[in-house]
């Protein structure tokens, strides 16, 4: 059998462990703390919602088109000056998205955030696959699935009391302290990496195979489906319910909050029951959770969307831990960057899917993209087109990884 893990620990220091969880946390922070600021920067800059989509998509596209490189790079000249690196770039632009003057300066910085969010996000889980033995590699998957959940969450609750206080730019102002921390962690907790020579890099084709491929695809799907709650959530909240700023940012937070809670033991099921079964519960949750949005809002209101989201978060957690951890198995160590960059891109995609595409389809079903101007019944007529094609979205998900059977049956394996 090959040797699962050649590291010579099987589980991270707390200092490590603290230190990845950080940069995991501002990475989520990033892509969720812009979307409550929407309704307030349209108001700032008197811009339509098509040139808003511009502050959450230019972070994600920057991010998506960096993460294979960004893995590539940590594979060939070392995790950690390649995790040092972008923190560095990610709080200078943190820096430069508070003091925008402009809208497209704001979107200019946000892409350059994005870019060193990439950074974060494909070598936290590639440090943290080296620091954790096969047999407990589920566990480590969750506890990185909590600390993104635990940022998500974060965006809108904080993003929530900060407007009203401080106006857009707080929201911006907040990273750039929390960047600068993650990066003093890095430099004194993660150990030194021996750098590789160029050559050591392995090309896509060397890591790609046919289970990964599917995995792939299903991330794009769940990942679109999870960031049309973020983009979708709060216009609907705000205009079609009525909720103030610090209301929606609460409720947007519910779902990210009991994923924090779901996260760990979502990591333990996959540990104890292997990826297939967790990913299939995984899924059946994530459609009926997306087929509840699209119809008990508007019979419930706030309460049915709640009611809603909690089906749909665990889903996802249990998703995630269970995909990353199919995914990352049996990798050799210098194809972990790799491997997790291809992971990180698919999730991406699926982002900005999410916030691009089906906010379009959103705003198709409302019947104009100046929501202000909406009738609370065509905010409801958006969300539930929007929905319903989203638990369409889940049933190809589930049909893609299990039509060949390429989970089921997948079981962690201790290292040998």
């Amino acid at each position: 059998m090959q040797r699962a893990d050649r590291d010579p620990s099987n589980t991270a220091s707390p200092a490590i462990t603290a230190t990845l969880a950080l940069a995991t946390l501002l990475a989520a922070l990033g892509t969720s703390i812009a979307n409550i600021a929407l309704p307030t920067l349209a108001a700032a800059f008197a811009a339509p919602f098509a040139q808003l989509q511009g502050v959450v998509v230019a972070y994600l596209a920057a991010l998506t088109i960096s993460v294979i490189v960004a893995g590539r790079l940590g594979d060939r000249h070392g995790l950690k000056p390649m995790l040092v690196a972008g923190l560095v770039l990610f709080a200078i632009a943190s820096l430069l998205c508070a003091l925008a003057p402009t809208l497209g300066l704001l979107i200019a910085a946000r892409a350059l955030q994005g870019v060193g969010a990439a950074f974060l996000m494909t070598l936290s889980m590639v440090l943290m696959r080296q620091t954790a033995g096969a047999a407990h590699l589920g566990r480590a998957m969750g506890l990185l699935g909590t600390m993104s959940a635990l940022g998500t969450a974060l965006g809108p609750s904080l993003g929530g009391l900060l407007l009203p206080l401080t106006g857009w730019r707080g929201v911006f102002w907040l990273q750039l302290p929390l960047a600068v921390i993650a990066l003093l962690m890095a430099v004194l907790a993660l150990p030194g990496m021996t750098r590789k020579p160029a050559s050591s890099a392995p090309g896509l084709r060397s890591v790609l195979n046919r289970q990964l491929a599917a995995g792939l695809l299903v991330n794009i799907l769940v990942a679109a489906v999870m960031m049309t709650t973020l983009v979708v959530g709060p216009f609907y909240l705000s205009l079609g319910l009525g909720l103030t700023a610090s209301m929606v940012g609460f409720v947007m937070a519910i779902g990210p909050l009991v994923s924090i809670v779901s996260g760990v033991p979502s990591g333990q099921l996959v540990d104890a029951w292997g990826a297939g079964l967790v990913l299939a519960v995984g899924l059946v949750l994530l459609a009926v959770g997306a087929l509840l949005l699209a119809v008990l809002p508007a019979w419930l209101g706030v309460s049915g969307y709640v009611m809603a989201i909690v089906v749909l978060t665990p889903g996802y957690q249990l998703f995630q831990a269970a995909n990353n951890t199919a995914a990352l198995m049996d990798v050799p160590a210098d194809r972990r960057g790799s491997v997790s960059g291809l992971l990180a891109l698919s999730r991406n995609i699926g982002l900005i899917a999410g916030a691009s595409l089906m906010g379009a389809v959103f705003a198709w079903g409302v019947g104009t993209d100046d929501f202000s101007r909406a009738s609370v019944a065509a905010l409801g007529a958006g969300v539930r087109l929007t929905f319903l094609l989203a638990g369409g979205l889940m049933l190809v998900a589930i049909g893609l990884a299990f039509g060949h059977r390429l989970f089921v049956g997948r079981q962690p394996q201790a290292a040998v």
